[in-house]
């Protein structure tokens, strides 16, 4: 129940600050108070035992008290009406049985001790309590027609059956309520699932309807260009009709096969003399002849002419120059110029509200670029070493992991402002070049070299992978890479947790089992080093940058089949990339893709949609790190001219 995972949170955040305060005498005391709990998991007989055994006959009226006022604040959100109203008819009669018992035992002093602590609350109460104030002044209370009922056996056993069936009703009526919740979580799962699927037969027939509509247009002018050849145009210059055609279906099924189209479609419309076999030879020729050719019939010419320009047009459309990528249109932009020296590292916290960025310097700075949001987390770390990766945890807003080239990772409490754990990897593998926290589990992933980056990243040594535990700050297993393997350079997990993916110099992509800790499979994705990888938001595919700028979109159905790819070599410069390593960000639709660069403006890929892409505002030098808001249009830059922007784009 939610109300019981908010309790046991709140029992771990007060756990955690007893001991990073160091109080060891409260958070014994507070350990032995916990095993009371009161609630008793919610079970019946041990809250009939803990008031009638214990709280009653102890004479521990506090506790009893508390306890019938937790139950109902327990219950009077997920009951009806009328059974707080019984509860509360039986609170009192629980309390009557506490003074009964308390003047059978012979311990006056305990009534009026309770009268005393709670007197006013039951005047105010009503429910005939004024009489019971005169109780312990009676001299047989148990003879007086108004108390003797309390003090009889029957009156007793009614309480104990009246409170115990109402509990055990309130608890079927919780659990039927918890399992209602659940049914319905589970139907909108199964419903989300049914969306995917419809949404994805959609794409399927849309892409079929527009492939059919392609070979309609195709047929018309095919059929078009054949009559005017028919009767405008003498036999010998059917050849340079070929080359037209032959560039016009070039540009139509975007270089695909085209003989069985022609096949299917030419054989009914050629004139006698011809036929599809014969000029399919040469339909597949490279149409770069076009230009050469003209038609001796005027009209010929002018069609020809017209599907050259739509086919010029469209290539230049596809093959746009990042220079000349439209400038992004901004929203807002804030510049946070706390830092001294270049930036190697910015990120978004899990909820997007504060950002953690590394300087050359060795220097963490935690900060927010939302005016309305608390700047109470605002901090700067000071780490010693050059810190090569950064990652937040992905639950909370409240811990940020720090990487360095010494060997060190450190945890920083944002609440707590300190570091709350520091771990250390193996003398052999000093610079943590990832972290990775999980979005499930409380562990997180490091990727450890013998090497520092430079500017050639494949001379990062050997490799190590660790899991951590972020409850005990203690290593849990190494994933398996063999003997000497290159380094890994760069991590991500699937939504789940159950997938890890792994970048390395090799120009290997690894994929781990995290619950059996064993790589599953692996597939080299570049020629030269893989500088970062991410998964897709569909998760059906997954992206990877190498270090020579080029950018693939794997498919994890069909491995190794390339769904999308950019080379944005033009924009790395491997001679003066020394501040870190080439970065992409993917944003959280999946459609938009920014990658780092030695120019001053970064370019923005459109993954999905008809734009090719965008570039972004200019810093003063290269941009050198990059991030997108978890959720929202918002991207980070981070520069070698000490800046980081936060700019949001429409």
């Amino acid at each position: 129940m939610e109300h019981m995972e908010n309790m046991q949170y709140a029992e771990e955040l007060v756990r955690e600050f007893l001991v990073f305060r160091g109080f060891k005498n409260t958070l014994q005391v507070y350990e032995k108070e916990l095993s009371t709990d009161i609630g008793k998991g919610f079970q019946v007989d041990k809250i009939l035992e803990l008031i009638f055994s214990v709280y009653v006959p102890t004479f521990e009226a506090e506790r009893l008290v508390h306890l019938l006022n937790f139950l109902k604040h327990c219950f009077s959100s997920s009951s009806e009406t009328t059974s707080i109203a019984t509860l509360a008819k039986l609170e009192a009669s629980i309390l009557r049985y506490y003074i009964v018992h308390a003047l059978k035992s012979g311990r006056k002093d305990k009534v009026l001790e309770f009268f005393g602590t709670y007197g006013n609350d039951l005047l105010q109460r009503g429910e005939g309590w004024t009489p019971w104030f005169a109780i312990p002044y009676v001299k047989n209370p148990n003879l007086e027609p108004q108390f003797r009922v309390y003090f009889s056996k029957e009156w007793f056993d009614t309480l104990l059956i009246s409170f115990r069936n109402l509990i055990s009703e309130i608890f079927n009526g919780i659990h039927i309520l918890e399992s209602t919740v659940k049914r319905l979580k589970k139907d909108i799962k199964q419903l989300n699932l049914k969306l995917s699927q419809l949404q994805a037969l959609l794409e399927t027939k849309e892409a079929q309807m527009c492939h059919l509509r392609r070979l309609a247009l195709f047929e018309l002018l095919l059929s078009e260009s054949l009559d005017i050849l028919s009767f405008q145009a003498p036999v010998h210059s059917f050849s340079t009709y070929k080359t037209c055609v032959s560039a016009f279906c070039s540009h139509l099924f975007e270089k695909q096969p085209m003989h069985i189209f022609f096949h299917m479609n030419m054989n009914a419309s050629l004139p006698a003399n011809l036929s599809a076999e014969s000029i399919l030879p040469e339909l597949e020729h490279d149409s770069s002849s076009l230009e050469k050719h003209s038609f001796l019939d005027g009209g010929a010419t002018d069609t020809c002419h017209t599907y050259q320009e739509e086919l010029s047009t469209d290539n230049a459309h596809q093959v746009q120059k990042e220079e000349d990528f439209p400038e992004v249109k901004m929203e807002f932009q804030e510049t946070f110029l706390g830092h001294t020296s270049p930036i190697t590292c910015c990120r978004f916290s899990a909820g997007g509200t504060n950002i953690a960025s590394a300087s050359v310097d060795g220097t963490v700075r935690i900060w927010t670029y939302d005016s309305s949001t608390p700047t109470s987390r605002n901090a700067t770390i000071y780490c010693g070493a050059e810190i090569m990766s950064l990652d937040w945890e992905c639950k909370s807003d409240r811990l940020l992991l720090i990487g360095t080239a010494d060997g060190c990772i450190k945890a920083w409490n944002v609440d707590a402002k300190r570091v709350v754990c520091d771990l250390n990897t193996t003398a052999a593998f000093p610079s943590v070049l990832d972290l990775k926290c999980s979005p499930v589990e409380p562990i997180f992933v490091s990727a450890a070299a013998s090497k520092g980056y430079t500017s050639a990243s494949e001379e990062m040594g050997f490799a190590s992978l660790t899991v951590w535990n972020m409850k005990t700050w203690k290593a849990m297993t190494f994933l398996p890479l063999g003997k000497d393997p290159p380094a890994i350079t760069s991590l991500c997990f699937n939504h789940n947790g159950k997938l890890l993916a792994a970048a390395a110099t090799d120009g290997m992509i690894h994929m781990f089992d995290m619950s059996a800790g064993l790589q599953i499979t692996g597939w080299p994705a570049h020629d030269s080093a893989v500088s970062s990888v991410q998964f897709g938001p569909d998760e059906t595919s997954i992206f990877s940058l190498g270090s020579d700028g080029k950018i693939f979109e794997w498919s994890l159905h069909n491995q190794g089949q390339v769904l999308w790819s950019r080379d944005c070599s033009r924009f790395r410069n491997s001679e003066s990339s020394n501040i870190c390593r080439h970065e992409m960000a993917l944003d959280s639709n999946g459609r938009r893709l920014v990658v780092t660069s030695d120019s001053v403006r970064a370019p923005i890929y459109q993954v999905q949609g008809h734009m090719s892409g965008l570039r972004t505002l200019a810093h003063a030098a290269a941009i050198t790190t990059v991030d997108w808001h978890p959720t929202l249009p918002i991207y980070l830059t981070g520069s070698a001219d000490h800046s980081v922007r936060v700019t949001s784009i429409s």
